[in-house]
């Protein structure tokens, strides 16, 4: 049996979490007991999903699923679509999402149950729905113009920092990781005065934290954005003015999705954003991309997601 869009490519990182590979053969398991036929693409280093992506669908591929955290959706996006014309690199591209990893925030949007057995069901079938894509041109870490691509939320600022310092820290330690680097951040970073621009409005004023969220959760559930819509052609935008430690104080509320009532919270939705001022540490879908000025804009539509 083939799906609609051709046998799906699952490309996975077998080093996402700490499931080393599991989630990959319970899915295939999954997806040869009910007859689907399929295929399979292991990454084996940083920017592999990517060119995997981008050469299977020049080889005539429609259906490619990342399997794995945001992380793994990252690259692929980054493979489907050409970051500088924004056009995908071929019509009609479908991405499958299977979630695994330690985060899998962007499959939290679209409701995909984190049992692999389950979650390969919603590759059945042909109900797709259009996906944004945002895009952000920044300077890279190696001080030269970039252009990336992301799936689910940027941030610039103390929310760049903490993955930055995270990223530092031994694989081993998980999700802790991130425990560890949101407390040794604050030390690290202090108010920044910025500029924030939208499609109709700017403002300059002292802040810790900018949010450019096209899906609604990340750091392991926390609803950040429940105004986000990865469908309507807009960012959820938020500034938030209060300190590092105010930002930490705020997790609980953060993880409800209530915190956008708070007096340091500034919220809009708007397709362009531009964050300007002194450098902050850019990072999107957990990767660390670079620094500030940052533009980021929406492509709206430019993928379909499998549903």
């Amino acid at each position: 049996m083939s799906a609609p869009y051709g046998p799906p490519l699952l490309v996975s990182n077998p080093s996402a979490g700490n499931d080393r590979g599991a989630v990959l053969r319970a899915a295939s398991a999954e997806l040869h007991r009910l007859g689907l036929d399929h295929d399979v693409a292991e990454t084996t280093g940083a920017g592999d999903a990517t060119r995997i992506a981008r050469e299977a669908v020049a080889a005539g591929r429609r259906f490619v699923v990342a399997v794995g955290g945001d992380g793994t959706i990252h690259e692929v996006v980054n493979g489907l679509v050409d970051p500088e014309t924004g056009q995908p690199h071929a019509e009609d591209t479908v991405l499958g999402i299977l979630p695994g990893g330690s985060g899998g925030d962007l499959a939290r949007t679209f409701g995909f149950d984190r049992r692999p057995e389950r979650a390969v069901r919603h590759l059945l079938g042909d109900t797709t729905n259009a996906f944004d894509v945002g895009r952000v041109r920044l300077t890279g870490r190696d001080g030269q113009p970039r252009t990336v691509l992301f799936a689910n939320i940027a941030e610039a600022g103390y929310g760049g920092t903490v993955t930055a310092l995270a990223a530092r820290l031994p694989r081993r330690f998980g999700q802790s990781r991130y425990a560890v680097a949101t407390i040794a951040a604050v030390a690290r970073f202090r108010l920044v005065e910025t500029t924030i621009a939208l499609d109709s409005s700017e403002r300059t004023e002292a802040i810790s934290n900018v949010i450019v969220a096209n899906g609604q959760f990340f750091g392991g559930g926390m609803n950040v954005a429940p105004r986000a819509l990865p469908w309507d052609g807009r960012f959820n935008v938020q500034a938030w003015t209060g300190t590092p430690m105010d930002v930490i104080r705020a997790g609980s509320a953060l993880r409800k999705g209530t915190h956008t009532s708070r007096s340091d919270v500034r919220e809009w939705n708007s397709a362009t954003v531009r964050v300007d001022g002194p450098p902050l540490i850019v990072e999107a879908d957990g990767e660390v991309l670079g620094t500030t000025p940052a533009v980021f804009d929406l492509l709206p539509g430019v993928l379909r997601i499998k549903l």
